[in-house]
């Protein structure tokens, strides 16, 4: 067990906070290898409770003298819960304008825990974030949240680095000292699998557990594939194989046209920046809410990457091209269309294009026809559903869940 021995000048009531522990684990046995491995270190710099990626749990002796027990089991149960959820490593694969916005972050973090606890009958201090304070669902994931989070929210909440990803001012960083070294990031995620495995034992014999921990459970120990990451991935790849095409250019000349006394002009070899089209299926069987959230995380991507400005088009497509422009943020773009269904001649208009790019990708549910060979851009086939048509071998292919 970690150590929570008396530090000089800790006037932290341990006792009280460690009941409240023990309440918490003794209520959610599932939950307690997870609650027990957090590491107290108490901090005036901190106004309640909050974690590091290290599992250590910085407590402020006034936040424990303030609170009852059970609201402080409720609170231990919501930071186990952000490094349970990887929060912190979710969050290092936001786009870099949302990784800096910590408290927009943090609140859609907390948005996705609360709505469990508070469903689970936990008992929680005033100010909890909650999805319904912004008009949104429960049940949702906190990148779902983000975008309903607004920027201009003004709220005192930091859960932590372990939350948010962002070093905090109190963090002791990887190694700690005495008796506050925490757990690396094999331990953690040996945790994880061991308190999934908990839940889901806890499920099979009282059928206790509420849905967003089965939830969490089935997807560690049964993952499926994080689309974000594997759209990431076939993007950077594809933006990486046409940053390494060259070609020949006489507008800056070779330096070894100096050499030939200047009777011939050699061109110089130049790497061309990727262009990018994405087309989108803009047809009846599309969903608006479902479209605007895939094409707001391909956006994300591109800037992730790198490719922005005019080097972005994209082309509403149902049977036939609807819109074109060139945007440089998703709210340029115009999902116009709503009849059949032919992303070839999205593709086909996308390649005809004065500048046609170097990779296409296609937003779509995978009920259309596809370009009988392989076109001359790398193609990214984006399918949104949960059982869409596969598109072409010769398509790279990343399979993107819908929100419900």
């Amino acid at each position: 067990m970690p150590s929570t021995r008396p530090v000089p000048g800790d006037r932290l009531d341990r006792a009280k906070l460690l009941a409240a522990r023990y309440k918490a684990a003794e209520a959610r046995p599932y939950l307690a290898s997870a609650l027990y491995a957090l590491t107290v270190v108490p901090s005036e710099q901190v106004r309640t409770m909050a974690v590091d990626r290290f599992w250590r749990c910085y407590v402020a002796p006034s936040f424990v003298d303030a609170n009852g027990v059970e609201e402080l089991a409720g609170v231990w149960i919501h930071e186990a819960a952000h490094l349970l959820r990887d929060h912190h490593g979710r969050a290092d694969r936001l786009p870099a304008a949302d990784q800096r916005d910590r408290l927009r972050v943090n609140i859609a973090q907390d948005c996705e825990i609360n709505d469990d606890l508070v469903a689970d009958g936990l008992r929680l201090p005033p100010g909890l974030m909650e999805p319904r304070l912004f008009g949104l669902p429960a049940g949702r994931l906190f990148e779902e949240y983000l975008r309903g989070v607004p920027e201009s929210t003004d709220h005192p909440l930091d859960c932590g680095s372990g939350a948010h990803g962002v070093p905090a001012p109190w963090d002791l960083g990887e190694h700690g000292g005495s008796g506050t070294a925490g757990l690396g990031p094999v331990e953690a995620e040996a945790l994880r699998r061991q308190t999934a495995q908990a839940i889901r034992a806890h499920k099979r014999s009282r059928g206790t557990v509420p849905g967003g921990w089965r939830r969490w459970a089935e997807q560690v120990l049964e993952p499926t594939v994080d689309w974000r990451k594997a759209l990431t991935g076939a993007v950077r790849e594809a933006v990486a194989w046409a940053g390494g095409a060259v070609d020949y250019t006489y507008r800056r000349p070779s330096r070894r046209t100096s050499t030939l006394g200047g009777r011939v002009v050699l061109p110089s070899l130049r790497r061309p920046l990727p262009r990018v089209a994405v087309v989108v299926d803009t047809s009846g069987s599309m969903g608006d809410d479902d479209l605007a959230a895939a094409l707001a995380e391909i956006s994300g991507v591109l800037r992730e990457v790198g490719v922005g400005g005019n080097r972005v088009a994209v082309l509403a497509c149902d049977a036939d091209v609807q819109a074109v422009a060139r945007v440089t943020s998703v709210d340029q773009v115009e999902l116009a269309g709503g009849g059949g269904t032919d992303m070839t001649v999205g593709i086909h208009e996308a390649l005809a294009a004065a500048d046609p790019p170097n990779i296409v990708v296609v937003l779509t549910d995978g009920c259309t026809p596809w370009p009988a060979e392989p076109v001359s851009a790398r193609l990214i086939a984006a399918l949104i559903g949960e059982d869409p048509p596969a598109p072409p071998p010769w398509a790279e292919t990343v399979r993107i869940p819908t929100a419900g």
